[in-house]
């Protein structure tokens, strides 16, 4: 308590000095005066030639999130300063100190602090599950256990490296489409409500029957000026209550996942191979590390990314744990093609369970990465064609009165 009241009473002072070799740099430290900042500086074999305290935000300071990709590059830089000798504390130090994200900067020098009074690396992880997940800090306790801390550091950064491609994959995949579904949405409410009735009224001065497309949507005009507040304030409200029970309720996620599977192409063709290669590939992770299978798939469950392979997992994790072999428990679920089974079942046969995944998971991470590009390409015109018949249609109703009153003529 003392210690962080201490680190609460620090100032942030931009300084200014010469190094040994005489090049200027500069920086930041933390201290309680500008003269103990210069002391440090000093010991440092930097000679200041400034140093003030750094100004505030005019509007306050807004730290950045903590992300995944955030994690990754501090394993990545973590494992590079184990492996080139440096002590683990002056590495925190170093890794912390430079890091451009002042919420990651905060955490490690956090982190740095606990090791400094006596705690393991894991212990001090396992105080921030929010950012440390017990994947991570089961891979980093089985490499203090073995040694080998910067080799599994270095497979935490791979690893994350590559989730985080595929989750990215995945994501551009939904969220192209959905974002041009939303903006053709938003173009036709504005027809309806602003342009459409300025037809409406030249059509009035006409004094002849309408079309029966120009009488629908002039009729859907209608409907949408009258009511566009209430179905604004409806769509709002569905959006709130979608975000607030998926945060919430884990009945609902399960509802989603099971929901997303089912959809045509997406599922099949990107979620379900994309949830192979996330357990593929953290399973991997895990065995290389000599985590034991039954304690490796507890984590592997969490990092799925699916309820329904989570709760499968799960029940692979049981059946293992009775003493059933892992690709007997796989086939059981229904989930995991023969391909699969057939590679986890020769892994078992000749011991390189973790190399035969590694395999499974590099083929169905290039699976995944081809099925978004297909499916970006074949989606691209549709989204053509959708956007053409949506405002198209609306412009043709619009004209078809005056097409037809100059027939007439």
């Amino acid at each position: 308590m003392a210690a962080k009241t201490e680190k609460e009473n620090l100032i942030l002072f931009t300084w200014e000095g010469i190094d040994r070799s005489g090049k200027r740099i500069k920086g930041e430290q933390p201290g309680r005066s500008e003269i103990l900042v210069k002391a440090q500086l000093r010991q440092q074999g930097i000679k200041p030639v400034k140093v003030k305290k750094k100004p505030k935000p005019l509007f306050g300071a807004r730290k950045k999130k903590i992300t995944t990709k955030d994690i990754a590059i501090f394993s990545r830089q973590l494992a590079t300063m184990l492996s080139a000798g440096v002590p683990l504390v002056q590495a925190f130090d170093i890794v912390g100190r430079g890091h451009e994200n002042p919420s990651m900067q905060d955490l490690l020098l956090t982190i740095k602090d606990d090791i400094e009074a006596g705690s393991t690396l894991t212990e001090a992880l396992r105080k921030h599950p929010l950012y440390f997940d017990d994947l991570f800090c089961n891979l980093v306790e089985a490499g203090e256990q073995a040694g080998v801390l910067e080799t599994l550091l270095d497979k935490i950064a791979t690893y994350k490296e590559k989730t985080e491609s595929i989750k990215a994959k995945v994501k551009k995949a939904l969220t192209y489409p959905i974002a041009v579904i939303v903006v053709a949405c938003i173009v036709t409410a504005i027809l309806l409500i602003f342009v459409v009735p300025q037809f409406e009224e030249l059509f009035s001065s006409f004094g002849a029957d309408l079309p029966a497309f120009t009488q629908m949507v002039i009729g859907m005009s209608r409907f949408m000026q009258a009511n566009w507040l209430y179905l604004l304030g409806a769509i709002v409200a569905a959006l709130y209550t979608f975000f607030y029970f998926k945060k919430r309720s884990r009945t609902f996620n399960r509802f989603l996942d099971r929901l997303f599977l089912k959809i045509p192409i997406v599922g099949p063709q990107i979620l379900h191979k994309s949830a192979i290669a996330r357990f593929a590939r953290t399973l991997s992770t895990m065995s290389a590390a000599g985590v034991p299978l039954v304690e490796a798939l507890e984590s592997v469950a969490g990092a799925s990314g699916n309820a329904v392979y989570s709760d499968a997992i799960l029940e692979m994790r049981e059946a293992v744990a009775t003493g059933q072999q892992l690709q007997q428990s796989m086939r059981q679920t229904g989930l995991f093609p023969h391909m699969v089974v057939q590679m986890v079942a020769i892994g078992e046969e000749s011991g390189s369970i973790d190399s035969m995944l590694a395999k499974v998971a590099d083929f169905y991470e290039e699976e995944v990465d081809n099925a978004v590009d297909s499916l970006s390409s074949l989606m691209e015109p549709m989204i053509m064609a959708f956007l053409g018949v949506v405002v198209g249609g609306l412009v043709i109703a619009m004209y078809l009165p005056i097409f037809k009153l100059g027939s007439v003529v």
